[in-house]
């Protein structure tokens, strides 16, 4: 299996110059393990907690076992013992060394309820996707200064709708991508599911009803780019909505799936405030969907959830490599939605709505026409982009241009 090279690895090293504990978060199988080692050094200490025996010492002696005098003590999957965190904060709030501990989890550590003690300003948290189009063609991440730039090229080819759906099927887990055919990807995405139901979830949550669970993802999955409505999934599955809502919560922590926050910063009163929800991964998505390629192309509303989850999935990984950008979506009380906002830093902001087609005209800019003219209202630089499966970048007025989905990694 090919190892790429992952956008984060400069943000690791950099970041273990100057924090005393650095944690790389994100989903089982996403390259934690392997960007962990090839950030260390002669100096480092690797400490696997998938080992038994390694797993034993840690919860048997997490005063010793944290006992770190110089290098880089790399915990591999710190959720197993979540004990060791107090430690850790013990042995940082006492030595101020930058690079004492890089940490790996795949779920979210933070968030779990056994960990009671916080590393809150001894800590950088970097979160690490499954793979992107960029990094497995080796690319480098480029196009949020080129969209706020409005610097892109008049064509960008090689990539239609039949392209861009392929590799949404098969998504960006490092061992999905070697896969050849379909089928294999398909199984594969499903045995994981169904690993992490049976192994990984003890670890974050009780979960009492492991069928329902694996509905739950079924349900969530087709709700991707959606805004989730409670009542419906809780008559759905039988269960209270406590119950439901501890259910997505633990989902969220394993980075299967995750919420899009509202864009809420105007004086507007009848804008949305509701996250949106997305699928972290477009083949994980498609294959608990049991979705067909072919039929998935001649279906409006399935072509554009898939084309909405995986441009979401390029853009928040770009989006976490610089604290300078936040996304979020838009939607108001009279249905004008914008799929995602970008803002810097300084304020500027882009629109980004998703197409899954290849053809796109002036009405498909009608909610950021809006938005820019009675939101933004000049006080904020604006670009709105409609981004779709064609091959020309073209301009629809001063500030509205339609790029092909291919420009977020060429």
């Amino acid at each position: 299996m090919n190892e790429y090279p992952r956008w984060h690895a400069d943000s690791v090293k950099d970041a273990l110059k100057s924090r005393r504990v650095v944690i790389i978060s994100g989903a089982r199988q996403t390259g934690k393990t392997t960007l962990a080692k090839e950030v260390m050094d002669k100096d480092s200490i690797f400490m696997p907690l998938d080992k038994k025996s390694i797993r034993a010492a840690a919860l048997d002696d997490p005063t010793g076992f944290v006992k770190n005098e110089k290098g880089t003590m790399v915990i591999d999957e710190i959720q197993k013992a979540p004990d060791l965190i107090p430690e850790i904060k013990y042995v940082v709030d006492n030595n101020n060394r930058p690079g004492q501990y890089l940490l790996t989890g795949s779920a979210n550590i933070q968030s779990l309820p056994s960990v009671s003690e916080s590393l809150a300003g001894r800590v950088k948290n970097l979160h690490l996707r499954p793979l992107t189009q960029g990094e497995i063609l080796r690319q480098k991440p480029t196009f949020l200064k080129k969209a706020f730039d409005r610097d892109f090229p008049k064509q960008i080819t090689g990539y239609d709708k039949d392209k861009i759906f392929d590799l949404a099927f098969r998504g960006g887990y490092p061992e999905a991508v070697s896969y050849s055919t379909q089928t294999a990807v398909k199984d594969w995405h499903n045995d994981y599911i169904d690993t992490l139901i049976k192994r990984d979830l003890k670890d974050v949550a009780n979960i009492k009803r492991q069928n329902a669970l694996r509905e739950l993802i079924g349900i969530l999955a087709s709700w991707s780019g959606k805004f989730m409505d409670i009542p419906p999934i809780c008559t759905s599955l039988g269960l209270s909505k406590p119950t439901v809502e501890t259910y997505i919560n633990a989902l969220e922590t394993l980075y299967l799936f995750e919420k899009v926050p509202a864009w809420t910063k105007t004086d507007y009163g009848r804008i949305g405030r509701s996250p949106k929800i997305f699928a972290a991964d477009t083949g994980l998505m498609t294959s608990v969907l049991r979705w067909n390629k072919k039929e998935v192309m001649l279906n409006t509303d399935r072509a554009g959830k898939l084309a909405e989850t995986f441009v979401f999935q390029e853009l928040a990984a770009q989006v976490d490599l610089d604290a300078a950008y936040s996304l979020y979506q838009y939607r108001d009380r009279r249905d004008r939605e914008i799929d995602f906002l970008i803002e810097r830093e300084d304020g500027a902001l882009i629109g980004v709505e998703v197409k899954a087609g290849h053809n796109v005209s002036k009405s498909d800019f009608t909610p950021q026409i809006w938005f820019r003219d009675n939101i933004i209202k000049g006080k904020k630089a604006y670009t709105g982009y409609v981004m779709y499966s064609g091959e020309d970048v073209l301009q629809f007025g001063e500030d509205m241009i339609a790029i092909p989905t291919a420009s977020l990694w060429q």
